[in-house]
């Protein structure tokens, strides 16, 4: 019996011992994740079921699970634009498995942000173009124009100096205006930002950190922008911030640059200056008399290699089923022009709590920024071009700081010659100008889904922009360029300037699929009201306060309110109907005036829906026809109040005598009581492609844009009591374009993938009509320089394009050199005066285009981006202003010139600036930025990924203008602040 009970319970413990064994053998689990195109899914997410286990993949979409019981378990993958896949996997000591990812429906249709809502990309019916930040132009940039600088066909944007931070001229389909802005509406997370530049900051959009930003959507087209009305004129730039994740994230990136001059100035040295003067002056003692014996390059006395850096930080997940972001930025970078300097430090917050079961979603965010600028005399950069180069930067004087000096003695303490070419490093040192800029951008917006009908949200928005701008533009005394009497007496120039704009959006959204005749009806009205607020001050006087300036001190304020609607129709999926309708109102027009009605329609075929359905070859075809109309009321030059009469106290030298008493005038200024709207009328043909399965992919569009009752400065008849110009509604301009896109995955190997993506646009421009009585005649001059005896060198006037150049034609001898003063008689009166003026040329390009390329292998990556510009001239204003003639003054002093002079020998020059022969052709192509990456093995159990890279911005510039950039922004080329060839290295860390 003792046998049996051994027997029986040995039997036993032997079963429980093996099943411990059994139960504490672990195993391996590898797997590798692909996505449906059989490319490898780096970064994707993986979990076990029903354990806290996870990791994530590496770049070649590799995972590693190790100390898994053996047995059954259920992998989950969550990467984001794919549907999440849970597969069950029966592990053992070294199972090895790999896992398909399907793209979601979000993916194949991707989500377009657009005015009050978004919209899947394939049901658009606008112009639309869509910029993720993954394209943005590689490498560290200061503002989100240069990260899509030439991405998006017919959006050109052009930096108008090459100092760090500095702003940039953006077009959409050319400007739609005259005298009032031609700048697109910005809106960031909905809120539309005040586009009008702020003393003390060098750029409107420098508070927002690029890195921040998630995507960027420019509506271009009427169908898309009529629904923000009277701000739409000239297109509008969604830009979307980045928001909070299901993971715990943290990211790092630093980035380190050396911002060098790539070129120069081409001026002569001090001992071909000397030879110059000598030969042109000989025996003219009291001229020769003021060479020096130094030879000094002025321009690199004011230039230096620049260093930078750029930090940021960003947290992002979810706490208690919130989703959270939270990022924090640095920028420091010095300038190429010595003392210049930009710092940024950036904070952006959003977060997106839900409530009562996901029916009401809230969306916070708020952005600030703390900028603080030192701004160079940028009147250096001219000055280094003309400064006698046989001087030395310092002389030993006493009295003007030891700076060389031009005195009027000739003498090292003389009295300072006040007109003179200033000492440009004395300039940069001896000026203090420095600002403080602190601004924030937020919003609180609530979506509520009513419960009692799925189908209507209502959704409110309420906004701020908040700006505080402190500085001053001080300049030490003993200055000879600062107050120009015999002992100067420098000066203190402080001002501030604060801004609070707010805004309210209020939309009922119904959306609603009626199955039983295939049609989907998505419906949206509501209301806006925005409030813009400013108020400053500033004043100059002299170091020691004896002389001062009547202080300025200013407040201004305007209102808009708008009703807004859109209906979406879309029948079987297929044939689709926009018509949006936006009532405006501004407080900057008569209560006349001042509502103004912009509607808008549009209408998309898919056509491969009808013909091509499930055709690979053609994967994509829709045609979109659209028409509408825009407003403007934004005037540039800052008046709120145009359509009020306004006078001009006089100063203390033009007053009035009434028996022993003197008396202020008052001059009444010009304006239009009857003011109003400028309206665009867009319409607009468009055909959206793919083929090969949407391996090739872009956009057709042709369009034309025309605007009435221009906001424009006229002439005021002879007789009133008025100013001599008056802003008020006249006049027409068109313009006429064609934008082509094309987006191709050459490869799509696992290891190698290729992509190029390229855009062109054609624009025309034309005045067509200027004036009251229609008179093609009639022309307003523009565009200032120095030197001319109009002090213009361009032109308003109908059949021609906006600030075309309005020059006398040169006449050249057999040789082809230009003869000095000798111009055609264009009207055969016998005299050469401004009649004989014509219109040559214009400074906007008419065609551009950008073209890039992504290339990577492996854990390598590389890009490259280029941009060409075809039909754009610049005046070439530093050429025109250097002539043999230019070398003496008979005040007394000697001017460098460029080495241009000798082309042309001038020493006359009557009319030599207003030439037709400094006309010159700017087209260029410029190669951006290229970018070389390598990705690192992740680190610590796959919980590191790091990427080190190496950028090149500005790499190259081809083109046959003669000046030191043919990049201007408005063709006028006089000193412009060198664009910089910066070097970059970097890295990036994900936690």
């Amino acid at each position: 019996m003792r046998k049996l009970y051994l027997l029986k319970y040995g039997a036993t413990l032997c079963m429980l011992l093996v099943s411990l064994i059994t139960f504490a053998q672990t195993g391996t689990l590898t797997g590798r994740v692909f996505d449906d195109t059989n490319l490898p899914m780096p970064f994707a997410g993986v979990t076990i079921k029903g354990t806290k286990l996870s990791t994530g993949t590496n770049v070649d979409g590799i995972f590693k699970f190790t100390g898994l019981p053996l047995g059954q378990h259920t992998v989950v993958v969550n990467s984001m634009g794919f549907e999440v896949l849970e597969k069950t996997i029966n592990v053992t000591a070294n199972t090895n498995i790999t896992l398909y990812l399907k793209a979601s429906a979000t993916s194949l249709n991707e989500v377009v942000v657009i005015g009050y809502g978004t919209k899947k990309k394939d049901d658009l019916t606008g112009a639309v173009g869509t910029l993720s930040n993954k394209e943005f132009n590689a490498g560290a940039v200061n503002s989100v124009q240069e990260a899509i600088s030439g991405r998006i066909a017919g959006v050109t944007v052009t930096s108008i100096s090459g100092a760090p931070g500095n702003t940039s001229t953006i077009r959409i389909r050319g400007g739609a205006s005259l005298n009032a802005s031609n700048d697109p509406l910005i809106i960031i997370d909905n809120v539309p930002v005040d586009n009008t530049p702020i003393g003390g900051s060098p750029n409107i959009l420098s508070s927002i950190n690029p890195n921040d930003v998630e995507n960027v959507t420019v509506l271009k087209d009427a169908s898309a922008t009529a629904i923000y009305g009277s701000r739409a004129s000239n297109g509008v730039i969604l830009i979307t911030t980045k928001k909070g994740g299901e993971k715990f994230k943290v990211t790092y990136g630093l980035t380190t640059s050396l911002a060098t001059v790539p070129n120069k100035v081409a001026v002569y040295t001090g001992d071909e200056f000397r030879a110059l003067v000598n030969k042109i002056y000989a025996g003219q003692q009291p001229v020769l008399s003021l060479l020096g014996t130094a030879n000094t390059d002025w321009q690199d006395a004011i230039y230096q290699n620049a260093f930078g850096q750029d930090h940021n930080v960003g947290v992002s997940g979810t706490w208690k089923k919130m989703p959270y972001r939270v990022s924090l930025g640095y920028n420091n970078t010095d300038g190429t022009l010595k003392t210049y300097n930009f710092e940024r430090t950036t904070l952006a917050i959003n977060a997106n709590p839900t409530f009562l079961k996901n029916s009401l979603k809230l969306n916070f965010n708020v952005k600030g920024m703390y900028n603080n600028n030192n701004f160079a005399d940028q009147g250096a950069i001219g000055n280094a071009v003309y400064y006698d180069p046989t001087k030395p930067v310092y002389n030993g004087n006493e009295r003007w700081r030891g700076f060389t000096t031009w005195t009027q003695d000739n003498t090292l303490n003389g009295n300072p010659v006040p007109l003179a070419t200033p000492n440009p490093v004395a300039q940069l040192e001896l000026t203090d100008n420095t600002s403080t800029v602190k601004r924030s951008i937020g919003n609180a917006q609530a979506d509520y889904q009513f419960p009692f009908l799925k189908e209507l949200r209502a959704n409110l928005n309420l906004g701020y922009d908040y700006t505080i701008s402190q500085g001053h533009n001080n300049v030490k005394d003993s200055t000879q360029w600062v107050n120009s009497p015999a002992v100067s007496g420098g000066r203190i120039n402080p001002y501030e300037e604060r801004r609070r704009n707010q805004l309210l959006d209020f939309y009922l959204n119904y959306s609603k699929e009626v199955k039983s005749i295939q049609s989907k009806i998505d419906v949206m009205g509501g209301y806006s009201w925005s409030h813009f607020y400013r108020e400053g001050a500033d004043s100059s006087m002299n170091v020691t306060k004896t002389a001062k300036g009547e202080p300025n001190i200013y407040s201004s304020e305007y209102y808009l309110v708008s009703f807004f609607g859109r209906l979406n129709y879309t029948f079987k999926d297929k044939y689709l109907v926009t018509f949006t309708l936006r009532d405006d109102a501004t407080s900057r027009f008569d209560a006349d005036n001042r509502w103004g009605l912009f509607p808008s329609v549009a209408v998309a075929w898919k056509i491969n829906d009808d013909f091509f359905k499930n055709n690979k070859t053609i994967s994509d075809l829709k045609l979109r026809v659209g028409y509408g109309t825009t407003g403007q009321q934004d005037l540039n030059n800052g008046n709120n109040y145009p359509y009020l009469a306004k006078y001009t106290i006089s100063d203390n030298t033009s007053r009035y005598q009434f028996g022993n008493s003197f008396y202020n005038t008052l001059r009444p200024d010009g304006y239009d009581a009857n003011i109003k709207w400028e309206s665009t009328n867009t319409a607009n043909i468009g055909l959206d492609y793919g083929f090969l399965d949407n391996r090739i992919t872009g956009t057709l569009d042709f369009y034309q844009k025309k605007t009435n009752d221009l906001l424009s400065i006229v002439d005021v008849p002879a007789g009133t009591n008025f100013s001599a110009r008056v802003l008020t509604n006249v006049g027409d301009m068109e313009n006429k374009g064609v934008e082509f896109t094309l987006n191709a995955k050459i490869l799509t190997k696992s290891a190698l993938k290729w992509n190029v993506n390229y855009n062109i646009s054609y624009n025309k421009n034309e005045i067509t009509n200027l004036s009251l009585t229609g008179d093609p005649n009639y022309q307003v001059l523009v565009g200032g320089i120095a030197g001319t005896t109009s002090g213009t060198i361009q032109v308003q006037k109908v059949g021609y394009p906006v600030n075309s150049y309005f020059v006398y034609e040169q006449v050249y001898d057999r040789d082809g050199k230009p003869m000095e003063d000798v111009y055609v008689d264009r009207n055969n009166d016998g005299i050469i005066n401004s009649s004989d003026l014509y219109v040559f040329k214009k400074p906007d390009a008419t065609v551009l285009m950008g073209i890039g390329t992504n290339l990577s292998y492996k854990r390598w990556d590389f890009s490259a981006f280029g941009r060409l510009s075809l039909g754009n001239y610049n005046y070439n204003n530093v050429a025109a202003n250097s002539t043999y003639r230019g070398f003496y003054s008979t005040l007394g002093y000697l001017s460098n010139q460029t080495m241009s002079a000798s082309d042309t020998r001038f020493m006359t020059a009557l009319k030599t600036n207003t030439s037709d022969y400094y006309i010159q052709d700017a087209s260029y192509f410029r190669l951006d930025n290229i970018s070389l990456g390598y990705r690192l093995p992740a680190l610590w159990n796959n919980k590191v990924n790091l990427r080190i890279n190496a950028n090149v911005q500005n790499v190259f510039v081809i083109t046959n203008y003669d000046g030191l950039d043919p990049e201007i922004s408005g063709g006028l080329d006089n000193n412009f602040y060198p664009r910089s060839r910066t070097f970059q290295l970097g890295v990036n860390c994900d936690f």
